[in-house]
């Protein structure tokens, strides 16, 4: 079992002193040992910082990146909530223009319908004038004719005395 309160440096492994005993280690071997776990606790040391710096990056990474990703879904929620504001708003100009354009073709169809009683009307009118006028003209080409036919008589009837007086005129003779 490893203790996590235990911090060994390569400072410390090159300071520790093993001390000295009656046929005990080599000196030269132990301090050459001790300088390899010193070096090598250097070395492990830097790979540890080196990737504890890379693991702060890549931390540092992923929080950009999950920043960007809820930004972008955020954006995303907009753009689908703005699609559906303006596919409401296109449905609700469209539901106007179809009403103004329905209430626009019943005012253009009641016009023509008044239109077209206004010229029945006249229609109508022309018709009783153009009744009035040929009877005027009968009535006038009747009283013409009656005239003339009087005129004619009264001709022929003069003609008729003028002659029976010629001849009433010569048996006096």
């Amino acid at each position: 079992m490893i203790d996590e309160s235990f911090h060994l440096t390569p400072l410390d492994v090159r300071r520790y002193d093993f001390g000295r005993a009656l046929r005990g280690y080599n000196p030269a071997r132990v301090d050459q040992f001790r300088d390899q776990v010193a070096e090598e606790m250097e070395r492990l040391t830097r790979i540890n910082q080196d990737l504890d710096s890379k693991a702060r990056s890549f931390h540092e990474q992923l929080r950009a990146f999950r920043e960007r990703d809820k930004a972008l879904n955020d954006a995303l929620i907009a753009a689908q909530q703005l699609r559906g504001e303006v596919r409401e708003q296109a449905e609700r100009e469209a539901q106007l223009i179809l009403r103004e354009a329905q209430a626009e073709g019943e005012r253009i169809i009641e016009a023509a319908k008044s239109d077209v009683r206004r010229m029945e009307q006249e229609l109508d009118n022309l018709d009783r004038s153009r009744r009035t006028y040929l009877a005027q003209m009968r009535t006038l080409i009747a009283r013409q004719l009656s005239e003339v036919e009087a005129s004619d008589s009264q001709v022929v009837a003069s003609t008729l005395r003028g002659a029976g007086s010629n001849s009433s005129g010569s048996n006096r003779e």
